[in-house]
């Protein structure tokens, strides 16, 4: 836990000199009132084991004004909380390579099933938008709440050559942020975010990962980690691939995880690997999960302000029930 204003924890300083204020006080009764009453009459009165009715209201009260000073300095602590991102973007490979049917009933076709079920179980509140990615990038969809628009899309991804994975990261930050322009040859011109922390948006970039054309998809990645983006990345395929053939042509596509990786560990997202379908269905609805709650450093004051009357109020019932009057 920590302070925003730390500038006033000294008053709990004073919280001794009360304590011993009331010790005082406490002591100059007890003579006043063994002066006029019998000691033994005295004791009887207060009752063996119930001294500590006397004490406990003014502890309890004495919490209470502590709890209510620490609230002046506005502790704050790091919790969990629920919350969604107000933007997703999902960037789908669409190469060739995405046609291999070692995750049946193609890769292509499993990841469009996944991202149907990403999207239907997304609240109406968050937007989502679709890139499209091989030899070049296109945002497909832009970002909406219509989940018929975006079912369409998905339904509509046809296959193409090459795969520009950095490119489909690239398109997918502009879709985030359409008035800014991303080149992995250009410095940032302003001061880079911290890693992961953008919370209005984040990328699930679903590809097998042999990038074949545009920028490096790590220099991309780094241009999501400078603006706080998260990149969570899906491999789809599996370790062996498959040998595809065309008109005198053949080439084993296997999944390329090292890159993948990189790319989320760079954006403090995660990699997830798919090797079937019901993997890749897995994987979103644990994405959505993952990305609903959120660890955020929360100002805490009102949790402090309501121990604190909390403890006034229990303080002077027992007050009234035990002694007939309030401390």
């Amino acid at each position: 836990m920590s302070f925003l204003s730390p500038e006033f924890l000294w008053l709990l300083v004073g919280m001794p000199a009360i304590a011993l204020l009331y010790v005082f006080v406490l002591k100059k009764r007890k003579q006043a009132a063994l002066r006029y009453a019998n000691l033994e009459i005295v004791k009887a009165a207060v009752g063996k084991g119930l001294w500590w009715r006397r004490h406990l209201p003014p502890a309890i009260l004495f919490a209470a004004l502590a709890a209510m000073l620490a609230a002046v300095a506005r502790p704050s602590a790091v919790i969990t909380l629920p919350t969604h991102h107000e933007t997703v973007i999902l960037a789908i490979d669409v190469s060739g390579s995405m046609r291999a049917n070692d995750v049946q009933p193609s890769r292509i076709e499993a990841a469009q099933a996944a991202a149907r079920t990403f999207i239907a179980q997304q609240p109406r509140s968050t937007r989502i938008g679709v890139v499209a990615f091989a030899g070049s990038a296109a945002l497909v969809q832009a970002p909406t709440s219509n989940r018929h628009d975006l079912r369409a899309a998905i339904e509509q991804l046809q296959l193409q050559h090459a795969t520009a994975v950095g490119s489909g990261i690239l398109v997918s930050l502009k879709a985030l942020f359409p008035q800014e322009e991303f080149d992995v040859r250009k410095k940032p011109q302003s001061k880079p975010a911290r890693p992961g922390s953008y919370t209005a948006g984040a990328i699930i970039l679903l590809t097998d990962g042999q990038t074949t054309a545009g920028p490096d998809p790590i220099d991309a990645a780094r241009l999501a980690a400078e603006r706080g983006v998260r990149v969570f990345t899906v491999g789809v395929g599996t370790d062996n691939g498959q040998i595809l053939t065309g008109e005198g042509w053949s080439m084993r596509v296997r999944l390329d995880e090292e890159a993948l990786k990189i790319i989320a560990d760079l954006t403090r997202a995660e990699y997830f690997y798919a090797g079937t379908a019901m993997d890749l269905k897995k994987i979103y609805e644990s994405l959505r999960s993952r990305m609903v709650m959120e660890k955020k450093e929360t100002e805490i004051t009102s949790v402090f302000s309501a121990i604190a009357a909390a403890a006034v109020l229990l303080s002077a019932t027992l007050s009234l029930l035990w002694f007939n009057r309030i401390v």
